[in-house]
């Protein structure tokens, strides 16, 4: 079987894609909530939460990636 072209196997642009979306629900709820003069919402903070850990997992991709490229016995491979 053929292996997949590395276009459809690409995780890192899922990853930004995915932490836009995140960040767009942000503005959204922090516009929502500090416009209005609202307590900050649980939606907020899930929507912070969600961009930070998508930020530290970029970080770990982009390690992991160049740790293989470097030739590191110890790095994850096909990432």
């Amino acid at each position: 079987m053929p292996e997949l072209p590395s276009r459809l196997t690409a995780l890192f642009p899922m990853v930004v894609v995915g932490t836009a979306a995140w960040l767009a629900g942000f503005a959204v709820f922090a516009i929502r909530d500090f416009g209005g003069g609202r307590t900050p919402s649980i939606w907020l903070w899930t929507c912070l939460a969600g961009v930070v850990i998508s930020l530290i997992g970029m970080g770990i991709m982009t390690w992991q990636r160049t740790a293989a490229r470097r030739g590191s016995r110890s790095a994850q491979t096909g990432i």
